[in-house]
C-alpha cells in the first residue's frame, strides 16, 4: 500500500464493491459529474461495472481504493488514467465518499498520487481535468503544484447541460514532494 498523511492507496477489494456502488456511483448526480460518460444503473453482479476488481487490468490505467489510515476505512477511490508511457503523460482522478469530503483527504491523495506517478512510475507530466465548479478538486490539486493550463469552454455535458472544465498540469520538475514533508511532519510514502 502507498501511504500520504492521512490516506492509503491499496488494490481494489470485492467488498469495496458494494460500497463504493451505494455511496458513489447510486448518487447520479455525483456519478455524472465525476465521469466523462453517461450515468446508467448497474446491477450488483455486472461484470462491466466501472467499479469492478479487474485483474486484467489495462497497462494505461492504474485504479485505487482509497483508505484512511486510522482505521482502515475506505473512503474513495483514484486513479492514474491514460498513461502514456512514451510520453511519459498520465492523468489523475479521485472521489471521495461524502463523508470523507471537507477533511484534506483529496489533497493527500492527489499528493499519493503524484508520488506513485513520478517515483513510481517515472512520469514526466501529470494532468488533471475537472469542472470549472469543482472548488474542492481544484484546491487538491493546486496545493500540490498543479498550475492552471486552461478552460475547456462548455467541453462537459452534465445532466443536460455543458460545463466548463479546468485544465491543471504538473511537471516532474515542478514538483515539491517536500511540502508534503512540512505539512504533516512526515518523510513520505512508506
Amino acid at each position: 500500500m502507498l501511504t500520504g498523511g492521512k490516506i492509503g492507496l491499496r488494490a481494489r477489494h470485492e467488498d469495496d464493491i458494494p460500497v463504493l456502488r451505494t455511496e458513489l456511483y447510486n448518487d447520479v448526480v455525483n456519478a455524472a459529474r465525476a465521469s466523462g460518460v453517461p450515468w446508467r444503473p448497474i446491477s450488483p453482479d455486472a461484470k462491466d461495472s466501472p467499479l469492478a476488481v479487474d485483474a486484467d487490468e489495462k497497462e494505461d490505467r492504474v485504479s485505487f481504493s482509497v483508505v484512511e489510515l486510522e482505521g482502515n476505512t475506505l473512503i474513495g477511490i483514484a486513479s492514474v488514467w491514460g498513461i502514456d508511457t512514451h510520453n511519459r503523460s498520465a492523468h489523475l482522478g479521485l472521489a471521495l465518499l461524502p463523508a470523507a469530503r471537507g477533511k484534506g483527504y483529496g489533497t493527500d491523495v492527489v499528493a499519493t498520487l503524484c508520488h506513485y506517478a513520478f517515483v513510481v512510475r517515472s512520469l514526466h507530466r501529470l494532468q488533471i481535468e475537472t469542472l470549472a465548479d469543482n472548488t474542492a478538486m481544484l484546491r487538491s490539486a493546486e496545493r500540490n503544484g498543479f498550475v492552471r493550463e486552461g478552460v475547456l469552454r462548455s467541453s462537459a455535458w452534465v445532466l443536460g447541460e455543458f460545463l466548463d472544465e479546468v485544465l491543471l498540469g504538473l511537471l516532474v520538475q515542478d514538483w515539491k514532494p517536500d511540502l508534503r514533508k512540512r505539512e504533516r511532519g512526515g518523510a513520505g510514502p512508506r
